[in-house]
């Protein structure tokens, strides 16, 4: 048994020190969008946003008032009104009669093979007109100077996709126990500084900001190829980068915000046909990604407690290093520090939203997403690799 707890805590332990640290390390070095300069006009090529819009009334109104208040010469927003039952059409069409920037599209029946979002997206592209094509969501915010300091970026790194991670807007003790543990997992999983090289097949999209050159996008296939996929904005950064795109993740910090889900209870809904669909619907999988957090995130503190030796040692580091990354985390997403203890309560509530929704989308038989609901058969069948 002492022979096992050496191997096992040790293989945990060199998990951080090489994988860890190295994450660690290139979320810091993340280009923060902060500090690059304004585009100039003459630098400035035309973009369109677009975002989809279902039942979206509570937030829209705000974030809309935030996009038609960008300070960019040559700009369009198309908001796609998907099938919306509550008062999201009135609130376009009020905002549209005084900004001609403003393209409303609207989508009364959704047809067969295809999810509401990734069709949605696909009807605002082909209204729109921009050399270049921001996807959003209809509750983001964004500053104003987001557009050209984003461009200036572009022109940087020579890129054909750039995404951004956003300021998530966190209250209360639990959103950001939950909140901060998912930024340092999200982080381990993707590894968004390896996006950058181009050598590397690594992908990350961000649902709140991907700005994509209009030719790098209709090569990839555009939406059309997403036509089933329920983590359409990780997907699009995938297909865009197959398809030869050169790609980039920034840090937005107070430029592009949202307030994703009010209460943890929420986070856990919201989530509920996501955690299942990354895995591409395998259970293996799922099992995998649970093993692996709980070893290296929950069972070296748990293990303190009953440790000792380079067995303890090897918990130790872990420990200390996973705590540290998640309070490195929670420092840019403007939460104490100190939320780096909670760690092991912050995994225990993600698994326990990993197994929700792979047991939810069993039982049902697929998922609800935007009032339809789709089989698992179907999903899997559509559902690209």
């Amino acid at each position: 048994m002492h022979w096992t707890l050496l191997v096992l805590f040790g293989l945990v332990a060199l998990f951080w020190l090489t994988h860890g640290l190295r994450v660690a390390y290139g979320a810091a070095i993340l280009p923060r969008l902060q500090k690059f300069p304004l585009a100039k006009d003459e630098d400035c090529p035309s973009i369109s946003v677009i975002f989809a819009a279902r039942d979206e009334e509570e937030k829209l109104r705000a974030a809309l008032e935030t996009l038609l208040a960008l300070d960019y010469p040559k700009f369009e927003i198309v908001a796609v009104d998907d099938r919306s039952t509550d008062a999201t059409p009135a609130i376009l069409a009020e905002c549209a009669a005084r900004d001609r920037r403003l393209k409303v599209v609207r989508i009364a029946d959704l047809p067969a093979g295809w999810l509401g979002k990734p069709h949605a997206l696909l009807k605002g592209y082909e209204a729109s007109g921009g050399e270049w094509l921001v996807f959003t969501d209809a509750d983001v915010q964004f500053a104003a100077d987001t557009l050209r300091r984003a461009m200036s970026l572009v022109h940087e790194r020579k890129l054909n996709h750039l995404t951004l991670m956003c300021r998530l807007e966190m209250q209360g003790f639990w959103e950001k126990l939950l909140l901060t543990f998912f930024g340092m997992t999200f982080h381990l999983s993707t590894d968004p500084q390896r996006v950058a090289n181009p050598k590397s097949v690594s992908y990350v999209g961000i649902g709140a900001f991907q700005l994509v050159r209009r030719g790098s996008y209709e090569a990839s296939g555009t939406h059309r190829k997403l036509a089933m996929e329920v983590v359409d904005d990780m997907k699009l950064a995938k297909i865009v980068r197959q398809a030869g795109a050169r790609s980039c993740v920034g840090v937005a910090e107070e430029h592009v915000s949202v307030r994703w889900h009010a209460v943890v209870a929420n986070i856990v809904r919201g989530v509920s046909k996501n955690f299942f669909a990354a895995a591409g619907f395998h259970l293996i999988l799922v099992l995998a990604h649970v093993l692996i957090i709980l070893a290296v995130t929950v069972l070296p503190v748990v293990a303190l407690f009953f440790l000792h030796g380079w067995a303890f040692l090897f918990a130790a580091v872990s420990a200390a290093i996973s705590i540290g990354f998640q309070a490195c985390v929670a420092y840019v997403l403007k939460a104490n520090p100190a939320y780096g203890l909670t760690q092991p309560i912050g995994a225990l509530i993600y698994l326990y939203m990993v197994a929700n929704s792979t047991v939810m989308t069993l039982w049902q038989g697929g998922i609800v997403w935007r009032g339809t609901f789709y089989s698992l058969k179907e999903l899997k069948a559509k559902t690209p690799s």
